[in-house]
């Protein structure tokens, strides 16, 4: 037999060992089982008297590690909650749908649904009217026998109840000689009285064609026989060949329904939708009723914890084959306002790529300010896009033929139709896509040569100078002036101040920057240029068919803030030119099909998020005419400069012209005032490089940005007739050159 004092030393080393336990420790299983197994088989009489011998004091300090008398906490115990918002947070919270559909708020979106319908109303009614003397009337006439014939008919069966007649035959079949007696006489009553009923019409009938035929004037029987035949006509089309044709043939689309998306969303190979739906759920929760949006259906969609809305972009060829619909008309998008696994699908009636050419608002505009944002497409929902111009430069990028150039001539023709821009252009293609805008530009190349080549890049050099002096200009104007330190419209119209928007346009520029001898240098002046010089007025639209590290710099690539790229080969392209991590994000502009979906990309950084948009287009005759009219607003306010008035281009190697020392140096001091023809004569003579061809219009242009206005000036012609035409004084000439030196000694 144990004794007494083992027993309670056994039990204090397994009571400080389960305290340890309680501690983190780890705790030896073998010896805790033996130890209970020996316990339990102990007799009541071997158990130690445990009140006898008290539990070791436990200290209160927490720091010892001992756990309370609660024991251990466990991992699975449902913690303290605490109450919810109440009904007010709940209520503000909320999201309060719009009254009225955004359609009705947007004007251009009202007057273009106006628009289409009073197309569609008319349309329909010069269709029938077309056909109303040559088919229909001829229809109903050849019909009226037919009519009749079924008008007599009709008015005899039911005169004699036929209708009833299987009734009747059925109950006798059944030999039910109770119901059908029943029948029989109810037949009875119906005949006597419908046979009344259709004597008198018949009678009424007979006066009133007697009377139209002996009685009434002749017009009243024309009218009479007209009707007649139109009615008996229309009773007489058969049911399959109705009398009109259809005006307009609908385009059936099925509606787009839960069940429809829970299925497509099930096939898509998203493991926690699909075992959902297994399971009989839907694995999607709807959290707004499937709407109509546009020419198309919005689904506002709740997608499972841990997917997110890329995961659906990244499968939306298989969502399309879901839904049964092209893949130019689903078009999965994320919520900016909500959580990462909102999912606004929106599934169009007709494929984006089929919606026909875009028209642009401004091609047919006056004026235009690059202060506001420049129209450049249509998203899928039929809703007009726009990009900023002011402090943003823009990279657009695609394969050969997908619609890159056709980007860039829509924004070069919005700085355009703002007579204040000075557009610098550079074709480095040589196919001459931008040529039809040389006539507003300060600087115009066009062609791959080295030679071209130089000039894009002596363009970057002069415009980093021209950053770094617009920098100073910005330092010293007042700070009622311009609070910001940056450009304003106030502020470009101030025409001293030479802060007018500077817009330099770069297409192909992959044969600039990977240029051997000049390529380096024009990676380092346009990085400098996107840097500092969005808040000076000074805008780079550069587009490129090869992004990669060679052909466009990162230091470039990763600076622009607007961003749009068509069709391009893969992931690194797709994230050269939206950005770093665009692909993973689900923004892919290799899900667009080559030629199919030329003119549609992805447009980055001019919205919340990026979106597809298809751009407008303007061929080249529609660009020439938007040229000429911008042509006429530069000339009108004086501001022409540089190769769109034949001056020679400014090199940063090689020499310069500067035209009012020219018209100083052919204007002698005993020459108070001139005519502006013979200075054009004068200035032809002296540089027929430079100014051959000049007229007294083209001088008057050139000198009013320098702040020299033409007078009547009277004077002899070579003839010696006394009379009087436009020119300037020698004093104004000189005053503006004082002054313009003034400005560049304080600069």
């Amino acid at each position: 037999m144990k004794h007494p004092d083992d027993d309670n030393e056994l039990f204090n080393r397994l009571e400080a060992e389960m305290a340890t336990a309680s501690d983190g420790a780890v705790v030896d299983l073998d010896k805790a089982r033996s130890a209970r197994t020996e316990s339990a088989d102990r007799t009541p009489d071997s158990v130690p008297d445990r009140s006898a011998d008290p539990k070791p004091t436990r200290s209160a300090d927490p720091s010892e590690g001992e756990s309370d008398d609660s024991g251990p906490a466990l991992v699975d115990r449902a913690a303290p909650t605490q109450s919810g918002p109440g009904l007010i947070d709940r209520i503000r919270d909320s999201k309060r749908l719009d009254v009225l559909p955004a359609w009705v708020k947007s004007g251009p979106e009202f007057a273009d649904a106006m628009r289409w319908l009073a197309g569609h109303v008319w349309h329909t009614i010069a269709f029938h009217a077309v056909r109303v003397p040559f088919l229909y009337v001829p229809k109903l006439v050849w019909r009226s026998p037919r009519g009749l014939a079924n008008s007599l008919t009709r008015v005899g069966r039911w005169a004699v109840d036929a209708e009833g007649e299987p009734l009747r035959q059925a109950e006798a079949r059944r030999e039910n000689s109770e119901l059908y007696l029943k029948l029989s006489r109810q037949r009875d009553r119906r005949v006597r009285l419908r046979m009344l009923v259709t004597m008198l019409g018949a009678v009424a009938a007979l006066v009133m064609g007697l009377f139209l035929v002996f009685g009434a004037e002749p017009m009243t029987q024309v009218i009479a026989a007209v009707v007649a035949v139109l009615t008996l006509g229309w009773l007489g089309a058969p049911a399959d060949a109705p009398l009109t044709t259809r005006a307009v043939i609908k385009t059936e689309v099925q509606k787009l329904t839960s069940d429809i998306v829970v299925k497509a969303m099930a096939s898509i190979g998203i493991g926690q939708i699909a075992s959902a739906v297994a399971k009989g759920q839907d694995g999607i929760k709807f959290v707004a009723p499937i709407t109509r949006e546009g020419p198309g259906w919005r689904a506002d969609i709740d997608l499972p914890l841990g997917v997110t809305v890329a995961d659906v972009a990244d499968r939306r060829a298989r969502l399309a084959s879901g839904l049964r619909r092209p893949l130019g008309c689903v078009w999965p998008d994320a919520d900016p306002s909500e959580h990462e696994g909102r999912l606004i699908l929106w599934v169009g009636d007709r494929d984006l790529s089929k919606t026909g050419i875009v028209k642009w608002p401004l091609a047919n505009a006056s004026k235009h300010d690059i202060f506001k944002r420049i129209p450049f497409g249509i998203d899928p929902r039929g809703r007009a896009q726009s990009v900023p111009m002011i402090q943003h430069n823009i990279l657009i990028g695609s394969l050969p033929g997908q619609g890159k150039t056709a980007s860039v001539r829509v924004l070069s023709c919005g700085a355009a139709m703002d007579p204040s821009v000075e557009l610098w252009l550079h074709e480095n293609k040589g196919t001459g896509d931008l040529d039809s805008l040389e006539c507003v530009s300060h600087r115009f190349v066009s062609g791959i040569d080295d030679d071209s080549i130089k000039y894009a890049a002596d363009s970057l050099k002069l415009l980093r100078e021209e950053v770094m002096r617009r920098a100073a200009a910005i330092k010293k104007l007042p700070r009622d002036l311009c609070p910001d330190k940056r450009v304003t419209r106030t502020i470009a119209d101030k025409r001293s101040l030479k802060l007018w928007p500077l817009v330099g346009v770069f297409d192909e520029c992959q044969n600039l920057f990977a240029h051997p001898k000049y390529g380096k240098q024009a990676g380092d002046d346009a990085e400098f240029i996107i840097k500092l010089g969005r808040a000076l007025g000074v805008i780079l639209i550069l587009a490129t068919q090869r992004p990669d590290k060679d052909s466009l710099p990162t230091g470039i690539s990763g600076n622009v803030s607007i961003r749009f790229a068509l069709k391009v080969a893969g992931q690194v392209e797709n994230d050269m030119i939206l950005g770093t991590s665009a692909y993973k994000n689900g923004v892919r502009a290799t899900s667009f099909r080559p030629e199919i979906d030329a003119g549609n990309g992805y447009l980055a950084g001019a919205t919340a998020l990026p979106v597809v948009v298809r751009t407008a287009y303007l061929d080249d005759n529609a660009t020439h005419a938007i040229a000429q009219r911008a042509h006429a607003l530069r000339k009108a306010a004086g501001t022409l400069s540089g190769h769109a008035l034949g001056e020679e281009a400014e090199s940063t190697s090689g020499p310069s012209y500067d035209l009012l020392a020219d018209v100083a140096a052919i204007v002698p001091p005993s020459e108070e005032r001139v005519w502006n023809e013979r200075i054009a004569a004068r200035l032809a003579e002296l540089r027929p490089e430079v100014y051959g061809g000049w007229k007294g219009e083209n001088v008057t242009s050139a000198l009013k940005p320098h702040g020299i206005k033409t007078r009547d000036v009277a004077g002899t012609t070579d003839d010696g007739t006394r009379t009087t035409r436009r020119g300037i004084a020698r004093t104004d000439l000189t005053k503006a050159i004082a002054e313009r030196d003034e400005r560049r000694g304080a600069a």
